[in-house]
């Protein structure tokens, strides 16, 4: 019942997307119509539309080996099938990462495997999935549930290796399983699974990371530095029977803790295979209690609230589904992990969107709806002049086109002048992308990596690291003081403006670097709990080293591309606020001035003349009514809001951890 719930949830959230796709570009339209668009505002919208259209839901699910991972992902997404469809039996079977999604431009659907001997290449992830010739490509059909199965069943597959060779793809041969010929180990056969077909909740935006157990967090840098704190939700796997082990407390404290510190993905434990605490002899009272102390326990070593940690059991709830037994469904407790994912995880997602999107939509139409009631109070004060000189209404009309022409011409010179700060602004963003360019963040890669390729000594890897994260801090401070010259001079334009305009001040817009240095401390801190670690200066880790730095130097040049985009992006759409209400304004008073001068050139009656008037007056008013719907469907609650609001729950109370930043 509960998964039914997750689709329906997932289904109101796609339409909630779909109705705000629909309302902005309805919005374009009527810019257009009103003579209102131009090419800022244009780009805002657009990249709006392209922000929802990309969205997507993304659950890892992480923890060691034989804690039941894969297991839950069948029992939640793919009991329907009637069996289990990823490998899940006893011991290791999720080898490598696995993508579950839908990708609407693929006419089929596809197993894709990444061999385990791309380890040996610096490229990234991101850059193999890129390019499909590297996989190995399994044609998938939906409706063969017994050949899909089959196919997954490469994801566990693994293949001989000399150890020494094992060594060299980054693994630690005491988490290897031997062959039994000597000198020779089991290694995955994949480095990363990409699986794409046609399920219910992939189809709505839903991705789901099965990350393996072998410690490969440690292993594949990119899923720790990249994929999991680009999730939404991260589902750490426990086991019942045995609690917090030395090795999950492990995985938890080095690889997944530290994701929740800006409040990105959310965290959450589950304690499965509660059935193994099943004891009929004993009781149903005395097995709640045994459970209920484990989940304490648990919050308390892992640092997170006991509601966070749920106790089930994957396997029952696997079974219960499939013979739809409703009693054992309960028992299992899955229904309380489903109900998270519904009120939780794409909760959040709404929140994300009405900050980053929907907000900022809402404003710029406010914005257009003000500027055309301003114009309709002009025209209904023009109306009332014309009426009151019934006679004299033909000299009056050529006086009102005057005056109207010379509110234009003040609106020109306030257009020139923001233009010409314009171009003032343009050449500080020029000097705030010059305080970090890209060719000198590749000299301090270039370095970094020269200094770690000499000395691979304790003393060699912390100086390299240290200068290079200095290098990149010293850059962002710079840009930092940059920054706050750029912001004052923004911060008077817009003074001046809102002096000019005391009853509709406009906020100027400030650039922020600190979330930029926040991303930077946090890579340095991953990067000193590497170089820190013991094995990392193993001379048979050597390979493993280079492809955790190079990975981390990846993620520096992503943020860094990032920056210089928000910087370019911030610098064109600073003024745009004031720049669209003084061209807004301009285009409105020539559009008036043309009815003006139509109504002036006419030699019909007087009573002709006001009747032109009204109709324009009137077109007016149902150009707001139409702003006014636009708003009323942009301002529409989204689906957990309206379901809060139904059951008369505080929404505040409803949401994990109240407000998140986008």
């Amino acid at each position: 019942m509960s998964m039914e719930r997750l689709s329906q949830q997932i289904d109101a959230y796609v339409a909630w997307k779909r109705e705000l796709l629909r309302e902005i570009t309805r919005y374009q339209g009527w810019l257009e119509h009103n003579r209102l668009d131009s090419d800022s505002l244009s780009t805002k919208l657009e990249r709006a539309l392209r922000l929802l259209q990309t969205d997507h839901i993304t659950l890892a699910f992480v923890g060691e080996f034989s804690r039941g991972k894969t297991e839950l992902i069948n029992s939640l997404f793919f009991s329907g099938f009637g069996q289990r469809m990823l490998p899940s039996q006893a011991g290791r079977t999720t080898m490598c990462p696995t993508e579950l999604f839908y990708d609407p431009r693929s006419e089929r659907s596809y197993l894709r495997l990444l061999p385990i001997e791309s380890r040996t290449t610096s490229a990234s992830m991101a850059q193999f999935k890129r390019s499909p010739r590297h996989w190995v490509n399994i044609p998938l059909d939906p409706s063969d549930a017994a050949g899909m199965a089959q196919a997954f069943t490469q994801i566990a597959r693994t293949k001989p290796m000399p150890v020494e060779q094992a060594i060299q793809l980054g693994f630690h041969p005491d988490m290897l399983e031997a062959t039994g010929n000597p000198g020779e180990v089991l290694v995955p056969a994949w480095r990363h699974a990409l699986v794409n077909f046609d399920h219910p909740l992939l189809r709505k935006g839903l991705r789901i990371l099965d990350t393996p157990g072998l410690n490969a967090l440690g292993s594949e840098p990119e899923l720790t530095l990249s994929m999991l704190p680009n999730a939404q939700a991260i589902i750490f796997l426990l086991s019942a029977d045995s609690g917090v082990t030395a090795s999950d407390l492990e995985v938890w404290q080095q690889h997944i803790r530290q994701l929740d510190d800006d409040a990105q993905p959310h965290l959450y434990a589950v304690l499965n295979k509660i059935d193994v605490l099943w004891d009929d002899l004993a009781g149903e009272v005395f097995m709640r209690n045994s459970i209920r102390r484990v989940q304490e326990a648990t919050a308390r070593q892992l640092g997170i609230r006991r509601e966070d940690v749920l106790p089930l059991s994957a396997k029952q709830a696997l079974l219960a589904k499939v013979r739809d037994d409703r009693e054992l469904l309960a028992r299992s407790q899955i229904t309380a992990l489903e109900e998270l994912l519904c009120e939780r995880v794409i909760t959040q997602k709404e929140h994300l969107i009405e900050e980053k999107i929907v907000n900022q939509v809402i404003a710029l139409l406010q914005n257009s709806q003000h500027i055309l009631n301003l114009r309709l109070e002009k025209v209904r004060d023009q109306q009332g002049l014309l009426d009151s000189h019934q006679q004299d209404n033909g000299q009056l009309l050529f006086e009102l086109t005057a005056r109207t022409k010379e509110d234009h011409a003040q609106h020109h010179r306030r257009l020139l002048g923001l233009k010409a700060n314009q171009r003032l602004l343009k050449h500080q963003g020029d000097m705030l992308r010059a305080a970090v360019p890209s060719d000198r963040l590749e000299g301090h890669l270039a370095r970094l990596r020269q200094e770690l390729h000499g000395c691979w000594t304790t003393l060699g890897i912390n100086q390299g690291i240290v200068h290079f994260f200095r290098a990149v801090e010293l850059d962002l401070r710079s840009l930092e003081q940059e920054a706050d010259i750029a912001n004052k001079m923004v911060s008077a334009i817009y003074v001046r403006h809102n002096d000019e305009n005391p009853l509709h001040p406009v906020e100027a817009p400030q650039f922020n670097v600190q979330r930029y240095l926040r991303e930077l401390e946090q890579l340095r801190e991953k990067a000193d709990q590497f170089r820190l670690h013991p094995m990392t200066l193993m001379t048979e880790q050597r390979q493993l080293s280079q492809r955790f730095f190079d990975t981390l130097g990846q993620e520096v040049v992503g943020m860094h591309h990032r920056l210089r985009l928000e910087v370019a992006q911030w610098a064109n759409d600073a003024l745009m606020p004031l720049m669209q209400r003084t061209l807004e304004q301009k285009q409105l008073l020539e559009t008036h001035m043309l009815r003006l001068k139509a109504l002036a050139q006419e030699t019909q009656l007087n009573r002709r003349r006001g009747l032109d008037m009204a109709r324009y007056a009137e077109e007016l008013e149902e150009q707001l009514a139409e702003a006014n719907d636009m708003l009323r469907a942009l301002r529409r609650p989204s689906p957990f809001q309206r379901q809060a609001k139904v059951i008369n729950l505080p929404l505040a109370h409803r949401r994990l951890g109240g407000g998140e930043s986008a």
